[in-house]
């Protein structure tokens, strides 16, 4: 074993331990309590948002795991592709802010500009590289000036396929005596389509694979693009749950904006074909001009009405990512108040969140 891998090695066994470090309580393991140890959709599920990223680089397989351990019900991979045609996890398919390929001499030629989704993006994209040439790169945090202490991993970690993610699953849900559900997102499907590199067929084949692609599984789908999310129900006859993803502004190549998807009639029309919405948390409580929370909308009740769930995103402990009034002091990048804004979304009927962090997220649902 080599000096990286001692690190690596290091770090992974630190996910272990994590919740002695960070000072989560140990009922937050699930190690003392029973009726943490059998996954119940009945409760609000904490999501693990690309994995413990308010902790770990994102979509490692080191966040993945911590947290799990800390107690999340889902662990949430970004799926891209490689130029072999390959499923890895990362949060885009322009991979400088979250891998070190901008330092590495050999692949400067490959930096390019392309067009994304009607956006001009230029950088290092995962459809350029083979597997074999994305293993050879190391992760990075994406967000060093909020989470500086994550980066004392950059460089430990590869960008993991979502074979591994999937087989890192299973692991857990053995170690853990309770399911540890996969909710991936399909990145930019219909660029990936136009390019000849589908995300799919090998997303499907691989839920197929490891026996997820059934009603009851341990699993949500989720996509910001509603033709996609209608394309795996009927093209590919996906059976696991569906979540469409809502924002600002409209999916890629679609003359539907968010806005009409999540009035009534549009998610009468989602029902048909979906199990759920995943809007960003503004669109649940909105905020007022001076910051703070404004009273909340009708989404969650007439999501509801249609029997969809509601998975609102991204819940996450920074002052900046906060309610105004829910700040601790002054600097950005010091924790806030994250238990009371989590309470209110709980209050106002959630059927689960995305958080980075997730050991906040379940004591925050413990104390609902």
């Amino acid at each position: 074993m080599d000096r990286r891998d001692l690190f690596v090695a290091g770090a992974l066994g630190a996910a272990v331990a994590a919740p002695a470090l960070i000072g989560v309580p140990a009922w937050a393991t699930g190690a003392d309590r029973d009726d943490e140890r059998v996954h119940d959709r009945d409760r609000p599920l904490v999501i693990g948002h690309r994995g413990a990223s308010g902790y770990r680089p994102e979509h490692t397989l080191a966040s993945y795991e911590l947290a799990a351990r800390m107690g999340a019900d889902f662990i949430e991979p970004d799926l891209v592709i490689t130029r072999d045609g390959v499923l890895v996890a990362r949060h885009e398919n322009e991979i400088s802010g979250t891998t070190d390929v901008a330092a590495r001499t050999e692949f400067a030629s490959r930096r390019v500009t392309k067009t994304i989704d009607g956006v001009a993006v230029t950088g290092w994209f995962t459809e350029d590289f083979t597997l074999a040439e994305l293993k050879t790169l190391r992760a990075v945090e994406r967000l060093p000036a909020v989470r500086q202490r994550n980066t004392v991993y950059n460089g430990l970690f590869e960008v993991p396929t979502f074979e591994e993610v999937l087989r890192l699953r299973e692991k857990l849900s053995s170690q853990l005596r309770r399911e540890i559900g996969v909710y991936p997102e399909t990145k930019h499907p219909t660029y990936f389509d136009g390019i000849g590199l589908p995300l799919e067929r090998p997303l499907v084949a691989a839920l197929r694979k490891h026996g997820l692609d059934r009603r009851d599984a341990p699993v949500f789908v989720q996509s910001f693009e509603a033709a996609n999310l209608r394309e795996l129900r009927t093209a590919h006859r996906v059976k696991a749950p569906l979540v469409f993803l809502a924002g600002a502004g409209k999916p890629f190549d679609d003359p539907k904006p968010y806005a009409e998807y999540l009035a009534p009639a549009g998610l009468r029309e989602l029902a048909g074909f979906i199990d759920g919405i995943g809007p960003e948390k503004g669109l649940v409580i909105p905020r007022a001009a001076d910051g703070s929370p404004a009273t909340p909308t009708a989404l969650i009740a007439d999501a509801h009405a249609q029997g969809l769930k509601v998975h609102p995103y991204t819940f996450r402990a920074e002052n900046q990512f906060l309610p105004v009034n829910l700040r601790n002091g002054a600097v950005p990048a010091e924790y806030g108040r994250i238990l009371d804004e989590l309470a209110a979304y709980l209050a106002a009927g959630v059927d689960g969140f995305f958080t980075d962090n997730p050991d906040l997220g379940l004591l925050a649902r413990t104390l609902a």
